[in-house]
């Protein structure tokens, strides 16, 4: 990934952080059949390993576990993102030397992925991802509660995945390498918008 010096993110809380609030990944291996990619949530483990260990789970009838990467495979994960107009510039008005852009959050980990089949750590990891996205509901879902014959038919139709990271690659692009006044401009017009994931982004910009 191009990542220029501005927008460079080698925190590794700040890492874990954006992973986390991602939610969706996208996981992509090179094949000698070409690039696939499969989009799926992943929990991050960060004890586990220098920069962390991903699980997740695919289904069987996915070809991607399967196939032999020919190199390092690779979870793709997008955080808030926005367009931004030229006209929000301030020095749009000074010599019309501007053009759009987008902001955004990502982070690339990189690592060997490993798959597995013994059920008792399918069970573990399906567990973990409901636990995970159900604990927001006001009446969270357990995988208990449904019938255990039910589970266990259920698990033989996915295949776990483990992603042990020996590589992360973090970019925080938010208006950062702008002047001050270009900075105001931008956040201004991402308040204003329709849209809440740019009012979001409105509050990343650093207007200080």
């Amino acid at each position: 990934m191009y990542v220029p010096p501005a927008f460079h993110v080698d925190d590794l809380a700040a890492l874990h952080g954006t992973m986390r609030e991602a939610r969706l990944a996208n996981l992509v291996t090179a094949t000698t059949e070409g690039l696939l990619a499969t989009p799926l949530p992943l929990f991050l483990v960060p004890e586990e390993g220098a920069y962390g260990t991903l699980y997740g789970h695919v289904a069987r009838a996915n070809t991607q576990w399967k196939l032999p990467p020919t190199g390092d495979d690779m979870a793709l994960f997008m955080g808030p993102d926005a367009y931004v107009s030229p006209s929000w510039y301030a020095t749009k008005q000074e010599h019309h030397k501007v053009v759009p852009t987008w902001n955004y959050i990502t982070v690339h980990a990189y690592g060997a992925v490993e798959f597995f089949e013994d059920a008792d750590r399918l069970l573990e990891v399906v567990t973990r991802l409901t636990n995970l996205h159900e604990q927001s509901q006001a009446k969270p879902w357990a995988v208990m509660e449904a019938p255990e014959a039910f589970v266990r038919a259920q698990l033989r139709g996915i295949v776990g995945l483990r992603l042990p990271i020996t590589r992360l690659e973090g970019k925080r692009k938010m208006s950062q390498n702008r002047s001050v006044q270009d900075r105001a401009g931008v956040a201004a017009g991402l308040v204003a918008s329709q849209r809440a994931s740019d009012r979001y982004v409105a509050t990343m910009i650093p207007v200080g």
